[in-house]
């Protein structure tokens, strides 16, 4: 038989499954109605589903580990996808007509490393992106943001293997993205917000106890003071502390104190991020003191090691301006 070249996709539509099934049924249906050309979906599953549909042909599915977090099964589907492109949507929201269209052009040609899409918020059109506020907060739906949040956004694969292959597990799924957010901004990566890229969302961010809360949060802010003064973050930050503490009193209050003093006395654990940050900062600095900074997709991505594609069992889970460079 003749060889069959395989074709490596343009797009790489990565969902990855920490909730119920009929939150990934509801976004798998919004997908493959609105699919686009030259694209995969990798579905990547904490959960146990059957495949009542028998989509194996036009998904293909991961295994991650019962009940992985959100970032873990995240790591996971980019590990698998084949595309210089990568458009995370957690399962739970729903994709729309053409929602891939100018954002996969904006990434290909090189005119951002990561592309946030929107969402209508009660008649609001609002961003999906994340900013890493000063003293470590994690701002959401930022009108200019630094990152798109962990749950949806189009990434480019080389962009994500340069920040450390993939969202740092450290920091849970409270803080990855916006810990992702600092890596981008250091080195000066280009993050656009695409108003005609509209996505709908079905569920809520779960919110983590009040320890593990602390702890991200804590870890967040000391792994973003590369290139930053401690003088001026550090007044913020014990803002900050107070804020985030006393919006989980009365029970919450002390346990997320606890997390955040667990996170402060592991401090000796950053310095090998913080190094990372300097050097990426360097390198960024380096290649772009010439006349022209180009931005380069050659291919598919290797640096991940790929996961096992799952055998799945059959049973008898502001407004305005939107566009703008981050």
């Amino acid at each position: 038989m003749p060889h069959v070249m395989h074709a490596i996709p343009r797009l790489s539509i990565v969902i990855p499954l920490t909730t119920d099934v009929s939150d990934l049924e509801d976004t798998l249906v919004s997908v493959l109605e609105n699919r686009p050309d030259e694209s995969e979906i990798v579905v990547v599953l904490a959960r146990p589903y059957a495949d009542p549909w028998n989509i194996r042909d036009e998904v293909r599915f991961v295994q991650a580990p019962s009940n992985a977090s959100l970032v873990s099964c995240v790591n996971l589907g980019i590990a698998a996808s084949e595309a210089a492109v990568i458009h995370v949507l957690t399962a739970g929201w729903r994709a729309t007509p053409g929602w891939t269209d100018t954002a996969l052009a904006i990434l290909e040609a090189g005119e951002a490393g990561a592309v946030v899409p929107v969402v209508d918020d009660a008649g609001r059109t609002i961003s999906t992106g994340v900013r890493c506020g000063r003293g470590g907060r994690r701002l959401a739906h930022a009108a200019d943001p630094m990152a798109p949040c962990l749950e949806v956004g189009f990434w480019r694969a080389d962009v994500l293997d340069m920040a450390g292959r993939g969202f740092s597990l450290v920091c849970g799924d409270d803080c990855a993205d916006t810990d992702m957010a600092v890596t981008l901004d250091r080195i000066g990566c280009p993050v656009m917000v695409e108003p005609s890229s509209r996505v709908e969302c079905g569920v809520e961010r779960r919110r983590t106890n009040p320890f593990m809360a602390g702890l991200h949060a804590e870890r967040l802010f000391w792994r973003s003071l590369a290139g930053e003064s401690l003088l001026s973050g550090l007044p913020l930050h014990l803002y900050e502390v107070v804020r985030h503490s006393l919006a989980r009193a009365p029970l919450g209050l002390v346990p997320a104190l606890a997390g955040r003093l667990v996170g402060l006395l592991q401090f000796g654990a950053y310095r090998q991020r913080y190094q990372q940050l300097r050097d990426l900062a360097a390198a960024a600095a380096e290649s772009g003191s010439g006349e022209e900074r180009t931005i380069r997709i050659d291919g598919p991505h290797g640096s991940l090691s790929r996961p096992k594609v799952a055998d799945v069992e059959r049973a008898d889970e502001p407004a305005s301006p939107l566009r703008r460079s981050a």
